[in-house]
């Protein structure tokens, strides 16, 4: 717990003036509620004695007027203050956790569902804005009203009255130990519940289309009512236990009351208190309940709120797996790729992605990469990417410097990258054109489009390049989404371009034109090439053969030909795929 304690010590130093400024106000509404039943007290034993005029009503009922105006002012100070500095403190907390999970390493979030990371900025959150706003307003505005109506009831009323009225309240003490725990893992359960529901929805969300196309609606109907009872369970564990504790406050209080107008009225009777004493008294533990019942509402808002602060530690203490091991490096690249003797296995894995690979890049020569399903295509692009590092720092450099020792703003500023999943952001079709160069005009973005092959569907569109894309780009065809990657990456200009199998979703035609215009625009530039089709890779400097993650062939595509080894095969196989596809073409 000292984490979390730390955690949210800093932010109420940081916005401790507000804290200050609210807790005075507070503090300024107890007292003056606290006099109120005095002031009472004193005009009904004013009246009873006969030695209280109207005169005297009006000077006491005008001082209660003030007292109002100014507990008016100091409730509008203390909620101002106190719940301003809870949402200043959301805010800084949502902030720290969203540039926090932007350092974190692919690895993490392999680990970590999306669902489950939404259900932090949410519902947790909201936890702890409760537990540093209205829970510290109400433990401070309990624990003063609580001293300060028991001060009034010895020193005006009776000690004695006092300790009965008070003595069935203590068992609310031992309540705390038992009701504070329980609510806490309850709560945990609860916020976890939570996660894995709207991780459902997310993925059922996102996934709608092969939903329906396989006919599954029914099977995910069933699946999210699983999971939205295991939700509701976990809600109800903490609402029994709610219900639970919230009667029994009641009684407690419903007994001292009980006592306090049997005994209080005793002594009234015998004249050991006034009238106006007792009336003020029962006033007293009418303030009184509120602090007791403030104490079950505590302990259950510092259990969710610890519990949820617990969740929003557990990812600020997360470190990330690829850092910066050096600074001292030019802020540019020239592009010389060597691997020497690459080999990776994935975490986790036991089988290697990757085996003992080596091969050098000159700057402005083009590597392709070549090989079945599953051959350690794409892992190279993400070790080239740095989204994962090898267990040799040499085993990987870039101008002859091994690549964990660059600095990664550095890496990713100088190397542009076309992912195999072609994500784009729910925005205009410029803005994620230009993602990389916030500062790019519209001219170079219209030129990157059109070397891309996709400015004439743009235009089409209906409010061209500011037609706004629906989530992840699923309101447009999977080649154009893969060619407006392919823009975004272009406009870059980076020294390095990798593009992982970018051509797979568009025809022939275009895609001769992609190479023609990438053979123009990369001259003099690094290129990397991952794709299945040899008519995409067949004039690059280097060829890559894959098998099983090991280098199967290495060379130009005339070496590996005439060598009639798996490129030939693969380029034979596709020969015929191609010719039976064009026969099949001309009979229909």
């Amino acid at each position: 717990m000292r984490q979390e304690l730390k955690l949210a010590a800093h932010y109420i130093r940081k916005y401790l003036w507000m804290y200050i400024l609210g807790i005075l106000s507070l503090l300024a509404v107890d007292v003056v509620l606290v006099i109120i039943p005095r002031l009472t007290g004193d005009i009904t034993d004013g009246l009873t004695q006969g030695i209280l005029d109207m005169s005297g009503v009006w000077h006491i009922a005008l001082r209660i007027l003030a007292f109002g105006g100014i507990v008016t002012l100091g409730r509008f100070g203390w909620r101002f203050f106190l719940f301003g500095s809870s949402r200043l403190i959301e805010r800084d907390l949502r902030n720290q956790m969203f540039s926090h999970l932007e350092t974190l390493s692919q690895h993490y979030f392999n680990e970590h569902k999306t669902g489950d990371l939404m259900a932090h900025f949410t519902n947790d959150l909201q936890a702890v804005r409760q537990l540093l706003g209205m829970t510290i307003i109400t433990t401070f505005d309990a624990s003063v009203m609580l001293i300060l109506v028991l001060t009034n009831m010895i020193r005006y009323v009776s000690p004695r009255l006092t300790i009965v009225a008070v003595l069935p309240m203590i068992a609310i003490i031992f309540g705390d130990i038992f009701f504070g725990k329980a609510m806490h893992k309850r709560f945990l359960a609860r916020q976890e519940a939570f996660s894995l529901l709207t991780d459902h929805v997310q993925e059922t969300v996102s996934g709608i289309r092969v939903i329906k196309a396989f006919v599954q609606e029914r099977k995910q109907l069933r699946a999210f009512a699983k999971v939205n009872a295991h939700t509701r369970e976990k809600n109800m564990s903490v609402v029994r236990l709610v219900a639970l504790v919230i009667p029994l406050l009641d009684l407690v209080i419903g007994i001292s009351i009980l006592l306090t107008l049997l005994y209080g009225g005793r002594l009234a009777i015998e004249g050991q208190i006034t009238l106006g004493q007792f009336v003020a008294f029962n006033t007293y533990v009418d303030m009184l309940v509120w602090p007791m019942i403030a104490v079950g509402e505590c302990i259950s808002s510092i259990s969710q709120g610890m519990a949820s602060l617990k969740r929003i530690c557990q990812i600020l203490k997360e470190k990330p797996e690829i850092v910066d091991e050096s600074d001292g490096f030019p802020r540019h690249l020239k592009g010389k790729i060597t691997f020497s003797d690459l080999s990776f296995t994935y975490p986790g894995t036991q089988h290697p992605a990757l085996s003992h690979i080596s091969l050098t890049v000159q700057s402005g020569e083009t590597l392709a990469i070549i090989g079945r399903t599953g051959s350690g295509k794409t892992t190279v692009a993400n070790l080239l990417e740095r989204l994962y590092d090898t267990e040799r720092p040499e085993m990987i450099q870039i101008d002859d410097i091994p690549l964990r020792l660059i600095p990664l703003d550095v890496l990713h500023e100088d190397l542009a990258y076309v992912p195999q999943d072609n994500f784009l952001f729910s925005d205009t079709v410029e803005r994620n054109i230009a993602f990389g160069c916030p500062d790019a005009t519209a001219a170079s973005i219209e030129q990157a489009a059109k070397d891309a092959c996709v400015h004439d569907n743009i235009i089409d569109f209906p409010n061209g390049y500011e037609t706004l894309l629906g989530e992840r780009g699923v309101t447009i065809s999977g080649g154009q989404k893969q060619r407006t990657s392919i823009a975004r990456a272009l406009l870059r200009d980076a020294p390095v371009l990798i593009m992982d199998d970018a051509l797979s979703a568009v025809d022939t035609d275009t895609e001769e034109q992609i190479l023609t215009n990438l053979s123009r625009l990369r001259a003099g530039k690094t290129t990397v090439l991952i794709a299945h089709r040899i008519s995409t890779i067949q004039h690059a400097d280097h060829i890559l053969v894959l098998e099983d993650g090991a280098m199967a062939e290495y060379g130009t595509h005339r070496e590996l030909m005439d060598a009639h080894g798996i490129y030939r095969a693969i380029w034979e196989k596709q020969q015929l795929e191609k010719q039976l596809h064009e026969e099949g073409g001309a009979i229909s």
